[in-house]
């Protein structure tokens, strides 16, 4: 009888793309390699630059070939800019001065006011995402995407994915994207997702970095608890209150404490994760779990004062998401609101309805509900809407023949709904207000 075959050890990878808008763009410009350049404050428009260079510099016929002949003084600086766009990603040289993702563009111009500012071109970034996810694919086909720039990737079983711990594989991929596209990676392999992803971290940029379970105390214990995906401001603020800052302090508590600190869950992943244990697996497909549209405002809105266009402005968002859903076969029971203030606190509220649904009216409706569980005493600066606990249209179906239609749960009726429909409601947001404010465009944030 033969003898059954041993598994091999687990070898995940993460790839993450390097500072990839930015990458993408100086394909595009390759004059600004090695430049503080930022990428944010607004969607790029086909041949911008061309157009400035045929009135400015008329003394040569400008053309879309040219781009990489503009000259680097040409470009806009972010010292320039007057808005409330945030900063989508930044080169290296940017990063340098603490210039990073997510940050107003306003701020990035006070610590690097020299550098170039770059509308962001989803198209091409996405055109670009599908070509490198591609090229692993034909590799290793074992692949789980993680958003436009990032992947996990099962090298287990691939051929070549065992050698050194996987660096013959990943030099493999690494190359194959380089050749293909001109980008960059970073790759960290380990025995699970967790660790692959923070090794992935420890040699960018254009890095490969291997990690084997012995490895953790010397690689992973000197880090800082954030260094951990999924221990976000709050927690690190509180193991800091408990006076644990690496990762190697966090894994000398028991896990019956962390449980009685940070609740059963949550407690025990973080014994598990301080000690390098996940036992995910690399998902191929995956049902998204919720869907939502939000926009940052030109200005910050007051709900008394731009009540009118702030319900423009609420139930389009509700439309787009409705849109989303019904474009996608998805339907949802959960319906969430997203607040911003001007002092940059966030606030969310949601409601949970005994049914599923992908009609724009209803989503308006019980996020109107939620609205009415909030202050709106302060200005806002943005303002989402998200529906979750989200199902494919035809099984919801048969879930909700199977269930009794139970009513959502229940908001404070005392306040009133500020952003309630009214004749205004439904104009479209063309026209400047009194206060010069341009209208907002609301982007969807979280769909599959």
């Amino acid at each position: 009888m033969s003898q059954p075959l041993e598994s091999l050890p687990r070898r995940i990878a993460h790839l993450d793309m390097d500072a990839f808008y930015a990458s993408v763009e100086l394909l595009r410009y390759p004059q600004l390699k090695g430049l503080p350049v930022v990428i944010g404050g607004g969607r790029r428009r086909e041949d911008h630059l061309i157009e400035r260079l045929r009135t400015e510099r008329p003394e040569r016929d400008w053309t879309a070939q040219d781009l990489a002949d503009i000259p680097v003084d040409f470009f806009p600086r972010i010292s320039g800019y007057v808005g409330r766009g945030v900063i989508t990603t930044a080169t290296y040289a940017a990063r340098q001065f603490g210039v990073g993702s997510a940050m107003g563009v306003m701020k990035a111009a006070k610590l690097c006011p020299d550098a170039i500012l770059l509308p962001v071109d989803f198209e091409q970034y996405r055109n670009y995402s599908r070509l490198f996810k591609s090229i692993i694919t034909d590799i290793a086909p074992v692949m789980e995407d993680r958003g436009v720039d990032e992947v996990y990737i099962d090298f287990t079983d691939v051929p070549g994915g065992q050698r050194e711990g996987g660096r013959v594989l990943a030099r493999l991929i690494q190359k194959s994207i380089f050749q293909a596209t001109g980008l960059t990676c970073s790759i960290g392999v380990a025995p699970n997702k967790l660790l692959a992803k923070m090794a992935s971290e420890l040699n960018k940029p254009n890095g490969i970095s291997i990690l084997q379970a012995q490895d953790v105390p010397t690689q992973i214990w000197p880090l800082p608890c954030r260094k951990i995906n999924g221990i976000g401001p709050k927690a690190e603020a509180k193991l800091l209150a408990h006076g644990i800052r690496t990762i190697g302090e966090l894994a000398t508590h028991e896990r019956t404490w962390l449980q009685t600190e940070f609740g059963k869950a949550y407690g025990a992943w973080l014994y598990d994760a301080a000690h390098g244990q996940d036992d995910r697996t690399v998902q191929t497909e995956s049902e998204p779990v919720s869907m939502s549209r939000e926009t940052t405002f030109e200005r910050d809105l007051h709900a008394v004062h731009d009540r009118a266009q702030l319900s423009a402005i609420f139930t389009r968002l509700c439309e787009q998401v409705a849109a989303d859903l019904q474009r996608k076969g998805y339907v949802g029971k959960t319906i969430g609101i997203k607040l911003r203030y001007d002092n940059f606190k966030s606030v969310t509220r949601d409601i949970t309805l005994g049914h599923f649904t992908a009609n724009a009216e209803e989503i308006r409706r019980q996020a109107g509900q939620c609205l009415k569980r909030v202050v709106l005493k302060q200005r806002l600066r943005l303002l989402g809407v998200r529906v979750g606990s989200l199902q494919r249209q035809e099984l919801a179906q048969a879930l909700d023949a199977g269930e009794s239609a139970a009513g959502p749960v229940a908001g404070d009726a005392d306040q009133a709904d500020l952003f309630a429909e009214t004749s205004d409601a439904r104009q479209p947001e063309s026209s400047q207000g009194p206060s010069g404010a341009a209208p907002p465009n609301p982007t969807a944030t979280s769909a599959a």
